[in-house]
């Protein structure tokens, strides 16, 4: 009887992280390059040339930030998803997201910091390989 009972509970809380997952998946959507620089013309001229506050207002607007979370990580592997690291890249942008969580006081510099953090590495290659690819499009 118990082993049943540790099997059910089991499979609730499997239940329950596997709709945890996907709620956050279908209401957002990959962003269109025609949206991401819309988008980015919209943060240059708000951010009059400070790139921590364009930077923030770009991945705040493409819903990939907020300032109580930080970068949504999922969101940015969902973006990433052809080069099959999900695990690697979630656990790269939380750790950057989380160091430079306690080490930066205002939303801005902390977006910035944790974004030079994240695309140190491979991260950076692909996302310069993607705004090739945006570019392309045009």
């Amino acid at each position: 009887m118990k082993q049943l009972e540790l099997s059910l509970l089991c499979l609730c809380l499997c239940l329950l992280i596997g709709a945890l997952w996907a709620a956050d998946t279908p209401t957002w959507q990959l962003p269109t390059a025609q949206a991401v620089q819309r988008i980015q013309r919209s943060c240059q001229k708000s951010a009059a040339g400070q790139r921590a506050s364009q930077l923030r207002c770009l991945v705040e607007q493409l819903g990939l930030w907020t300032d109580e979370q930080g970068y949504n990580a999922r969101r940015i592997a969902k973006i990433f998803a052809a080069h099959q690291q999900t695990e690697e890249l979630l656990l790269v942008v939380e750790y950057c997201n989380n160091r430079e969580r306690r080490l930066q006081q205002k939303p801005a510099q902390w977006a910035y910091a944790a974004y030079k953090c994240a695309t140190a590495g491979t991260l950076g290659h692909w996302l310069r390989e993607y705004k090739r690819q945006m570019q392309a499009i045009q």
